[in-house]
């Protein structure tokens, strides 16, 4: 490839704004691809928010060298990243940015590594990849054939072929995608972004531009009431490693060249001095938190690899014993242990640290008032409609003045933006992976704010998998899954992840949900009336679960959330 068809940086901004461009104008179809036929399918709407971010970013930083665009996109999509295939498709072009950032042009060769390199990041950053998703269309778009490319449209136009091929055999490996007929959106999503990337590169640059996605209006009222379950204390003797340590590590190059990083390693080298160990890292810093009785081997061994930059150690032992004596103290006025909930989680003095915060998600005032009443401190307006993105939660995160601060996302397609978020940030963060709003509320009522981190911790994520979530909406199109079939408009009752009722009514199908949700050991339904609900319909539901479930308790409530029904907490 001669040096005149090398990628300059302005080139490569315009493949990545073209890809963003012809995103854009294909994000409903993206979004239609969604393997349940709900109203609120947004894998393109999450992949198109990510990159408008990475393109807002590129056009601030107005560069000709490649490395540096190619970094200034990474970092845009790192902070705007919603959902789970915004994430991914963030990690896609970090790895691509790491592969480049020190050249000025590109070549093929240049092209091909840094896809390579984007793959391999991708694949790392997802806990339990899942082929036949948007990673197997990156995967094999960016497998090297051995060709040889005239030029990098030529190299270009061969990734499209290779990624759209690989999307139409994602059915194949993700049988719920042949059953409903539909490939992976965000594979699909990806194909359309290197589309775009390839019209740059052939010259065939459309005038359209990207244009972002309006955020929609986020509904209201959902209230619920629920009963707080205290944990019990731990002993300050208790308390193996006894210093809360945090760190973070700016690189030294000459530092680096004696002790070369590697995460993992390093992790395991930590991993001797205490427990609670957090080892993140990108090109510049490594952030560290771990619980160690010994914190100078900490720094010491941390030391290795740059300067410290941030140092912050806790006494737990100390900290343990203070608060006990509060307990001690309160115990002691029976009006104070009497005080109601709210005066529990009161928040402290503005300038005080709290030993605890909280950052969660709410749809609409309802939840938010319920949350803040659990003694949240930000509530992030966001969820099913409308996930919020990395640099959204980062902003929560940082407005939280506490030692350490847990955050609710509340919808399994906020969780990887959560945990990016909390990887990125300087605090002491711990994501609970709760994947719905009655996960979110139990888990807040399992914390006691007496009871230590890693005991809180533990509670929280045992109460969230306690209680179980269905959802009742409509179908957006006619579609056959798991053995039903179910026509556009027709009501679905949703347990977990899977469809177990279909109808035309929607007492008939909230009914049947019931049915399969509900044992022996169900002590309370929740049920959360949409916007649309009528009171009628409650009692036909509420008059069902007393007349076959005599043990149970039937709580209602006004919740006004939009394309829900009903959402239902069974506990």
């Amino acid at each position: 490839m001669a040096l005149s068809e090398a990628v300059e940086g302005k080139k490569l901004a315009s493949m990545f704004e073209q890809g963003a461009a012809i995103l854009a104008k294909n994000v409903k179809t993206v979004d239609a691809l969604n393997v349940f036929p709900v109203p609120d399918g947004d894998t393109g709407t999450n992949m198109n928010l990510t990159i408008q971010s990475g393109i807002k970013e590129v056009q601030s930083a107005a560069d000709n060298h490649a490395g540096k665009v190619a970094k200034s996109f990474s970092k845009g999509l790192l902070m705007g990243a919603r959902g789970n295939s915004g994430v991914i498709l963030s990690q896609l072009f970090r790895g691509f940015a790491k592969a480049v950032e020190k050249k000025e042009t590109l070549s093929v060769r240049d092209l091909e590594q840094a896809l390579e390199e984007g793959v391999t990041t991708a694949y790392k950053a997802v806990m339990k990849p899942v082929e036949g998703t948007i990673l197997t269309v990156a995967k094999d778009a960016a497998e090297n054939d051995q060709s040889e490319h005239s030029s990098a449209a030529a190299w270009m136009s061969s990734v499209v072929k290779k990624a759209e091929a690989s999307l139409e055999k994602t059915p194949e490996l993700l049988p719920v995608l042949k059953e409903v007929g539909v490939v992976d959106s965000g594979g699909q999503g990806l194909v359309y972004i290197y589309h775009g990337m390839l019209e740059v590169l052939e010259g065939n640059i459309s005038k359209e531009k990207a244009q972002s996605q309006p955020a929609p209006s986020l509904d209201d009222l959902v209230k619920v009431e629920h009963h707080q379950n205290a944990q019990s204390h731990i002993s300050t003797e208790d308390i193996e490693f006894g210093y809360c340590t945090e760190v973070m590590v700016s690189f030294d190059e000459d530092k680096l060249k004696q002790h070369h990083f590697d995460e993992t390693t390093f992790r395991n080298e930590l991993a001797k001095f205490g427990d609670s160990l957090l080892v993140v890292s990108d090109e510049d810093l490594v952030k560290i938190h771990i619980h160690a009785e010994y914190p100078g081997d900490v720094l010491t061994t941390s030391q290795k690899y740059g300067s410290l930059v941030h140092v912050k150690i806790d006494n737990m032992r100390e900290q343990h014993r203070a608060l006990q004596q509060e307990e001690q103290t309160s115990a002691s006025h029976e009006e104070q242990t009497s005080a109601s909930h709210e005066e529990q989680h009161e928040a402290p003095a503005p300038n005080d640290e709290a030993q605890y915060g909280f950052v969660t998600v709410s749809m609409g005032e309802g939840i938010k008032a319920l949350f803040k009443g659990l003694g949240a401190n930000e509530v992030i307006a966001g969820g099913q409609t409308m996930n919020p993105s990395t640099e959204d939660i980062m902003n929560a995160i940082k407005k939280v003045n506490a030692e350490h601060i847990f955050v609710l996302p509340n919808n399994g397609n906020i969780v990887m933006a959560a945990e990016q978020a909390a990887d990125v940030s300087d605090k002491h963060v711990e994501v609970i992976p709760t994947k719905s709003v009655p996960e979110g509320l139990s888990a807040m009522i399992a914390f006691h704010d007496q009871a230590g981190f890693e005991e809180n911790k533990q509670a929280m994520q045992a109460a969230r998998q306690e209680v179980k979530t269905g959802q009742v909406t409509y179908a957006v199109r006619d579609t056959s899954i798991d053995g039903m079939d179910i026509a556009k408009g027709d009501y679905m009752g949703i347990w977990d992840k899977d469809i177990v009722a279909s109808g035309k009514n929607v007492e008939e199908v909230t009914t049947q949900l019931l049915e399969n949700m509900v044992d022996e050991t169900t002590e309370i339904v929740t049920l959360i009336r949409g916007e649309n609900g009528q009171t009628s319909t409650d009692n036909v539901i509420v008059n069902y679960v007393e007349k076959n479930f005599e043990d149970v308790e039937v709580e209602v409530h006004e919740g006004g959330q939009p394309l829900y029904s009903y959402i239902i907490a069974v506990e």
